[in-house]
């Protein structure tokens, strides 16, 4: 906890500056950009039956994007109005109407349908019911509905029931509640979308610093020496960023990227509210050092042993002695650790020449400030905590920890997921801390019930667990899900569609129709329609990236009639399964939940008093582990030795890994990447790769392993030579189920493929040639 107060927004220095500019032609005329301003057209005229709350929602409401933290249009970084097309995307969830009941006759209709098809039918009407073979859903009454799911509840083991919970707008009031309802009736089996993108971020820096969060502001971007981004495209996933970026820019900040793919959008971006960069774009990063996939540690290896060989001839030309000796454990392990490290391994590794790390390296060195950011291009590893842990060895030994203009930032990709797990709504915390026997003792006394003590499952093991044999004690028989499509976010589609398909009762509380809510259960599939945050009485709050946490009001406009606050809907169904115990789990309004998280999560303290629209607080102040006092075991940071990982690439094969497009998460908004101009089949190749395979631009291609093939196009961009990159998640076909980060269970998302024309695959499929390359492959990663 630091005790440095955040000082609010500062002005944006607007002053033209030619040297930033990609081009004078106006507008980007022939780039290949995104167009905001037709974007923005575009929204205006799908929420054209409800503009008044359209606007409302904007400017009285915390976003519900990305987890930068607008409240209104206004934001704690930067003065002035905030607005961006991720947001403007997302609007027409909250002002569509309800879905015509016609599609509701026909389940054979619906699912020719994909999900963006689905989404646009409107909002779920009233509790619905389908049992297995029923051509159409039938109505409920909330009470039916409730007891129904109450009355199986009642009748399996606890250990067979399952929760989990999108980052669909979702407050923290519903992330608490749900926490406290999954123990309430004995499970342990809860988990959430910030689980699967950022764990291995709240795993590394708990071991490293103490902290499970964010250790400094987005204002720290501005003015600081360094900006470094590893695997994070904030300007297609976070864009009201680019403001900062570009403030950084003006403010003399070096911004560099580390990422396979040279990123567009990175190094060029028109800022629309700006009027210089509207008109003539802005370049972003500096410079660009592109990792292999999975490259990270190898490639932070060869930084700190180029600084262990500075130190050698001048001491303290790299490393920050002062900060290390008085406020670091294990830099001896650590110096021994890397002193093994051979530069052939680095380079290969990494994918990046001995000349160019030790370049980065340099510049590091000479730099007196410098934050790190990061996203999921670190986290969704098999090794993902140990690439955190990389990042924060360098900001450690730079002593880039707790003071202004520097820090390390795991940048959050919705505005609900930061206070999920902080909330309890995960297998491995509770709300305030992780689950140890003396925070278990605590929430007990805040609770006044007994808690689960058994380890629950990741989400994955829960959607395996549905096929386990009859009478297994943790096979998966009720589901509850509040948002979440699993068909299209988990590696594997096919094998998910199995294990959904298995579960006797699953329980899909959402706003909207996708592709999982269409599928049969054993049983039966019960659909419960939610408000979303700004219709939920009394209000919600979220948690921004940075830890503030806004309050978000209810906005008057049209209501769903039989949608519910989420909260609300959670506290009932518990009722209804313990009656008796009713009185330990109901609430009377929001701010009665507030009041209880202040006591469960201290670090909340003062969520209780946001009440009114522009209500902020930040939990933990300006910089947490201020001063290098980090909340460890000694007050220590902790310098941690990681081993370079096995890539698992034979001979002849690519690393592959996926990306976004023009989407917020699984929902994805148009066919196009405004940023590359790619199709979503499109295959990201190097040229180089690509005429090696005798490939041309645009060739009909087959991406294929043993876990299964994707049809597409080539497409030549500059991304690190032997590395591929498919659009997520149509690439998760490729990816491999059921494998597992081992410290923080996030599953991986990269693995390693064939590539070929599809006029040679089709050729050789009779010689099983595919096939025995599949073997091949098999054999190497075993």
């Amino acid at each position: 906890m630091g005790k440095t107060k955040h000082t609010g927004p500062i002005p944006l220095n607007m002053m033209p500056d030619p040297s930033l500019w990609v081009s004078t032609m106006p507008m980007g005329l022939g780039k290949v950009k995104p167009h905001h301003i037709r974007d923005t057209m575009k929204v205006i005229y799908e929420n054209r039956d409800n503009l008044p709350y359209a606007w409302r929602i904007l400017s009285q409401g915390v976003c519900d994007g990305c987890a930068l933290g607008v409240s209104g249009l206004t934001d704690q970084t930067l003065k002035g109005p905030h607005l961006c097309t991720t947001r403007l995307n997302v609007l027409r969830l909250n002002t569509m109407p309800a879905i015509d009941p016609i599609w509701l006759e026909d389940i054979d209709e619906l699912r020719k349908l994909d999900s963006s098809q689905l989404r646009k039918l409107g909002r779920i009407p009233y509790p619905l019911s389908r049992k297995p073979g029923e051509k159409k859903f039938t109505r409920l009454s909330w009470e039916e509905a409730l007891e129904r799911i109450a009355g199986k509840i009642r009748k399996i083991d606890p250990k067979q029931l399952s929760f989990y919970l999108t980052a669909r707008g979702i407050t923290n009031e519903v992330y608490y509640t749900a926490a406290k309802v999954a123990r309430f009736l004995g499970t342990n089996n809860i988990d959430n979308a910030s689980r699967i993108c950022h764990s291995p971020s709240k795993t590394a820096l708990k071991r490293s610093l103490g902290i499970g969060a964010s250790s400094c502001n987005y204002k720290d971007w501005i003015g600081t020496d360094v900006l470094v981004f590893w695997g994070s495209v904030v300007a297609n996933n976070q864009p009201v960023s680019t403001k900062y970026l570009y403030a950084a820019k003006k403010a003399g900040t070096k911004i560099i990227m580390i990422n396979p793919y040279r990123e567009p959008a990175m190094e060029n971006y028109w800022v629309p509210s700006i009027p210089d960069s509207a008109l003539f774009g802005t370049k972003l990063v500096d410079d660009v050092y592109q990792v292999n996939i999975g490259g990270d540690i190898a490639f932070i290896n060869g930084v700190i042993k180029h600084w262990l060989a500075m130190e050698e001839t001048a001491p303290g030309s790299a490393i920050d002695w002062k900060f290390v000796k008085e406020h670091a454990n294990g830099l001896a392990k650590l110096k021994a650790h890397i002193e093994k490290q051979q530069w052939n391994l680095l380079e290969s590794s990494s994918g990046v020449k001995r000349e160019r790390i030790c370049e980065f390296a340099e510049m590091l060195a000479a730099a007196k400030a410098g934050v790190f950011v990061w996203s999921m291009g670190l986290t969704q590893h098999r090794f993902g905590t140990d690439n955190v842990s990389q990042v924060a060895n360098l900001a450690i030994l730079r002593g880039f920890i707790g003071r202004a203009h520097c820090g390390v930032m795991p940048i959050r990709g919705h505005s609900g997921v930061q206070g999920s797990g902080e909330m309890g709504a995960d297998p491995f915390s509770l709300p305030g801390g992780d689950i140890t026997p003396d925070h278990i003792n605590r929430i007990e006394k805040v609770w006044n019930f007994e808690l689960p003590k058994w380890q629950g499952d990741i989400i994955g093991v829960t959607l395996e667990n549905s096929l386990l044999p009859e009478g297994h004690e943790r096979k998966t028989k009720v589901l509850y899900t509040s948002g979440g499509n699993f068909v299209e976010t988990m590696p594997d589609p096919a094998f998910v569609q199995t294990c959904l398909e298995n579960v006797e009762l699953r329980v899909h509380q959402d706003i909207i129709f996708n592709t999982s809510t269409l599928l049969d259960a054993k049983e039966e599939v019960i659909i419960l329609p939610a408000m979303t945050r700004y219709e939920q009485p009394g209000g919600g709050t979220s948690t921004s990236t940075e830890r503030m946490v806004y309050f978000s009001p209810e906005i008057k406009g049209p209501r769903i009639e039989e949608a519910r606050a989420e909260w609300e809907i959670l506290t009932d169904l518990a009722s209804k399964v313990y009656p008796e115990k009713k009185r330990l789990i109901q609430f009377a309004d929001a701010a009665e939940i507030r009041q209880e998280i202040a006591q469960a999560a201290p670090n909340y303290d003062g969520i209780q008093h946001l009440k009114n629209r522009g209500d902020v607080f930040q939990w933990g102040n300006a910089w947490l582990c201020e001063d290098g006092s980090c909340p460890t075991a000694d007050g220590k940071a902790n310098l941690i030795p990681v081993e370079i990982p096995e890539l698992r690439k034979p001979e002849g094969h690519f690393y592959v890994t996926t990306r976004r497009g023009k989407q917020f998460n699984s929902m994805i908004y148009d066919s196009k990447d405004p940023f590359n101009n790619a199709d979503r089949n499109d295959v990201l190749i190097h040229p180089e790769d690509a005429a090696a395979l005798e490939i041309k631009n645009g060739d009909a291609i087959v991406v294929y392993n043993q876990y299964g093939t994707f049809h597409g196009r080539a497409k030549w961009e500059n991304i690190r030579p032997g590395n591929v990159e498919l659009y997520w998640p149509e690439g998760n076909v490729v990816i491999p189920k059921g494998v597992y980060e081992k410290y923080a269970g996030i599953p991986e998302y990269n693995t390693a493929v064939v590539v070929e024309k599809a006029e040679t695959y089709f050729a050789h499929k009779d010689t099983k040639y595919v096939e025995k390359r599949v073997e091949e492959l098999e054999t190497a990663v075993e």
